[in-house]
């Protein structure tokens, strides 16, 4: 084509008779004058090795949202292949490549579309259904239940035969675990601690001058129950009572609102408690 028109044959009649548009002939008329130097641009070879550079560059950051994404999908180096597969398809959902996902968790590539292609085990259909269980019952207990309870509640409250291995780890593999520990109270801050007012005398002169409160654990076969009381030290009497599932500052209120609308004490009556962050708030 270039030949024809540097022996003086216009361009309209070439591309008439090769077929092809007027355009891509001075396209690449000039990108042979450029590759002459005899006008100034980017030389094919130059084009071919800036093409070529992108594709790696592409390439390469492809290879490394794989490895970022592998190291957020497997937290652990010793895998098995299944966790594998199910991490490639979770990459492969995502827009990247399989075949390199698979080069870079070291597993066949047929392996990977058989592990996809075949049916869920019944054993894996099984594992699903008491992972949405446990979660259930987890999120019931507002997170406090572990292994044990998870799976005295599977067994006795629902009837269902499982092992404690077996929801030890789906529980595991479901990032669900109980509450450790005791919960670590605060205590009242200086300016909120009143001075004791009794000096440690047990003793009253009437009804109603001094009552004495305190809040109490008790264990129950749903979980801790607490108990806040208001006692008369006059003549021993419970003249206020709560009962709630978490020591909080209501609990001590509604007992010393019981107290109050029962007696409705007279100005002067002591109400003496611990230094505890109930009674201090």
């Amino acid at each position: 084509m270039l030949d024809l028109i540097e022996v003086g044959r216009k361009v309209a009649d070439v591309a008439h008779d090769l077929g092809i548009s007027d355009q891509t002939i001075y396209a690449w008329r000039r990108q042979d004058r450029i590759d002459r130097g005899l006008e100034s641009g980017l030389s094919s070879g130059e084009k071919a090795e800036l093409t070529a550079a992108k594709k790696r560059i592409a390439e390469l950051e492809t290879e490394v949202a794989v490895h970022r994404r592998v190291t957020e999908l497997l937290k652990k180096e010793a895998v098995p292949p299944k966790d594998r597969y199910a991490a490639i398809a979770a990459m492969v959902e995502e827009g990247l490549p399989a075949q390199l996902a698979c080069r870079v968790l070291e597993v066949s590539e047929s392996g990977f579309y058989h592990w996809r292609s075949r049916p869920p085990s019944a054993r894996s259909i099984r594992h699903a259904r008491l992972t949405d269980l446990i979660t259930e019952i987890h999120q019931s207990s507002q997170g406090r239940y572990g292994a044990r309870r998870v799976h005295a509640e599977l067994r006795l409250g629902r009837g269902i035969l499982v092992g404690h291995g077996a929801v030890e780890m789906l529980m595991r593999r479901a990032y669900l675990a109980g509450a450790m520990g005791r919960p670590r109270w605060k205590h009242a801050k200086p300016d909120e601690i009143v001075q004791d007012l009794v000096n440690r005398d047990v003793t009253a002169t009437g009804p109603d001058r001094t009552w004495r409160t305190d809040i109490t654990e008790h264990r129950t076969r749903e979980g801790k129950l607490y108990c806040a009381v208001v006692l008369d030290v006059y003549s021993r009497r419970v003249v206020g009572w709560s009962i709630d599932s978490s020591p909080t500052a209501a609990l001590v209120a509604n007992a010393l609102g019981m107290a109050i609308d029962n007696r409705a004490p007279q100005s002067g009556t002591i109400i003496h408690s611990d230094q505890g962050v109930q009674y201090g708030s």
